[in-house]
């Protein structure tokens, strides 16, 4: 099949879950024999033609000049750029800022979108933007052939909102083959007397809950917070938080670092309330982490019992103060490791995703 992939940043991964998802899957099927074009920001430092076999297509983006708005304009570049093409498929990862265009796209191509998470419930959103954003997510299950859901959670939604058919497929993660204390060297840290998270900067991850908690526990850990600090938000906790016991680190992209990190941490917070199986949190599982996380559908339905649960800074300063250690709860971390094998593997999901267009493409065709 010839592929092209539109909604991120690009590849390598400098950005998020959708990347993630693409540096891992697209090789692969390159592997598999597979033609696969990914379209990559213009601001993006890779700037290489090919990447593990992937055709890399650069678009211009404005959003270092124009913002979120820069994104409409990235996105509207990739899609006439994709009439040219002749793609059998295009997947399209999220709708944020492309479904606005989604009249553009060639009917010659089967349009397969991955839904993502509620994004209209992303409390950094204006009431304004969440009006649209819901009428960016109706456009998207509305205008594309086949859509994908990655959890059972979004799956139900996409039925009971629109009646739409999904594909439930989920991210991947690999479990950890080999650890090393060497990498908590640049970090002052010492093995299993640190907890940590990793997110995004924005506030539906509940990062200021989990930091706060940690400041008003009694029990005193260090917290390892680990995310990019180039937006208001990022920049506004650091500035209040950051201590001793609070640490900054920044973006981190070296999975190798992070799963380190998530190894030898004692807990692993996970704040994030929207969306649905997050990449993060499935790299957390593989990686033993033990984990404390937001009480929601979504993270329930991927930890069910073998986690810690917590809706507010109330929740982790308990949890902290009930001195919870990694050592005591193996069983949990076990358990979510036989998870990733059975049902979060990567070799499982990239299987998945080619059957699924394979078969979206001969049904489109007949």
């Amino acid at each position: 099949m010839r592929i092209g992939i539109i909604g991120t940043r690009g590849i390598p991964n400098r950005h998020g879950g959708f990347e993630q998802f693409v540096e891992c899957v697209a090789p692969v099927l390159v592997e598999r024999g597979h033609e696969v074009f990914v379209y990559n920001s213009s601001l993006h430092p890779y700037q290489g033609n090919e990447w593990k076999g992937v055709k890399i297509i650069h678009q211009s983006d404005p959003e270092d000049k124009l913002g979120s708005a820069g994104q409409f304009i990235y996105d509207l570049n990739c899609i006439l750029d994709s009439r040219k093409r002749n793609y059998d498929i295009i997947l399209q990862l999220g709708y944020t800022s492309s479904s606005v265009w989604s009249f553009l796209y060639s009917g010659k191509s089967v349009l397969i979108t991955n839904m993502d998470g509620l994004e209209w419930k992303r409390s950094k959103y204006s009431k304004a933007v969440k009006l649209f954003l819901k009428s960016a997510e109706r456009w998207a299950a509305l205008y594309s052939d086949y859509l994908i859901a990655d959890s059972k959670g979004i799956q139900s939604y996409l039925w009971d909102k629109y009646k739409k058919q999904s594909e439930f497929i989920a991210y991947g993660a690999t479990p950890i083959a080999t650890s090393s204390e060497a990498v908590l060297k640049p970090y002052n840290l010492e093995k299993y007397k640190y907890n940590m998270l990793i997110a995004r900067m924005e506030p539906e991850n509940n990062i200021e809950a989990i930091i706060r908690g940690h400041v008003k526990a009694a029990h005193k850990v260090p917290l390892v917070v680990v995310g990019g600090l180039n937006n208001q938000y990022g920049k506004q906790l650091k500035e209040k938080y950051e201590s001793a016991f609070i640490i900054f680190t920044g973006a981190i992209y070296d999975l190798d670092t992070l799963d380190n990190l998530r190894f030898y941490s004692n807990l692993y917070f996970h704040g994030h309330s929207v969306g649905g199986t997050n990449p993060s949190l499935l790299e957390a599982m593989s990686s033993n982490a033990l984990i404390v996380a937001n009480e929601n559908i979504f993270n329930r339905s991927v930890l069910g019992d073998d986690a810690f649960y917590f809706e507010n800074e109330n929740d982790v300063a308990s949890v902290l103060d009930s001195e919870l250690k990694k050592e005591d709860n193996l069983q949990m971390l076990s358990e979510n490791q036989e998870k990733i094998l059975l049902h979060y593997s990567w070799t499982q999901i990239i299987n998945k995703l080619e059957l699924f267009l394979t078969n979206s493409l001969k049904t489109k065709s007949h």
